[in-house]
């Protein structure tokens, strides 16, 4: 689906949807986890994001984009990276940095494709409210674009172009949302400690 975007519409190759990887309960049992979380301001370029975010295993900075050792992700959050790892065909260690999103009402992200220093795989969890997610690719004077509906539950995967060349936006959301994201690394010898992230079970 394409919504009211203007272009030409195109599947985005490498992006994969998958609606009810969680239940009822297990949403549940996160977004109370997620209750007791100490999110932090997003700053780019001057400007304060209305969105929040906390990082696990690597902090990244949004301005000075770089990557530092921070708290690991929490024992009881490990069994999603271990799924979502199941799902992306990866193990669980390779999704080497968390970062859970607080959306509320108003809340956007703008058009981007993830930073550099990520690597080929991403896969993001969806909680709470539904949002659309958009993606758009320049070929020439061409604008191809894509909207795909998240709906609470479902996981995204990005590899592939749908990683490397298409961007992808959020526009403002109606209610609060929630998404965890984990991504793997490009050059993981250069940001991890000795010791590996643990994948959980």
């Amino acid at each position: 689906m394409t919504g009211r975007m203007r272009g030409i519409p195109e599947y985005p190759e490498g992006l994969v949807y998958r609606p009810d990887v969680l239940d009822e309960a297990e949403e549940r049992s996160i977004l109370g986890l997620l209750d007791e979380v100490e999110f932090h301001e997003v700053r780019m370029h001057g400007q304060v994001a209305r969105r929040t975010v906390r990082h696990y295993d690597l902090d990244y900075g949004y301005e000075s984009w770089q990557l530092v050792p921070t708290d690991p992700l929490p024992e009881p959050l490990r069994w999603l990276r271990h799924r979502c790892a199941d799902l992306a065909g990866v193990a669980p260690e390779e999704l080497a940095q968390s970062l859970v999103t607080r959306y509320p009402p108003g809340a956007t992200i703008g058009w981007h494709r993830d930073a550099p220093m990520f690597g080929p795989v991403i896969a993001g969890v969806s909680l709470l409210a539904p949002c659309p997610m958009r993606f758009q690719r320049r070929a020439g004077d061409s604008r191809y674009v894509y909207e795909q509906e998240l709906v609470p539950r479902s996981v995204y995967l990005l590899g592939g172009a749908a990683r490397s060349v298409w961007q992808h936006s959020i526009p403002a959301v109606p209610h609060l949302r929630y998404s965890i994201t984990f991504r793997t690394l490009r050059n993981p010898e250069r940001w991890l400690p000795a010791t590996p992230v643990t994948g959980g079970g």
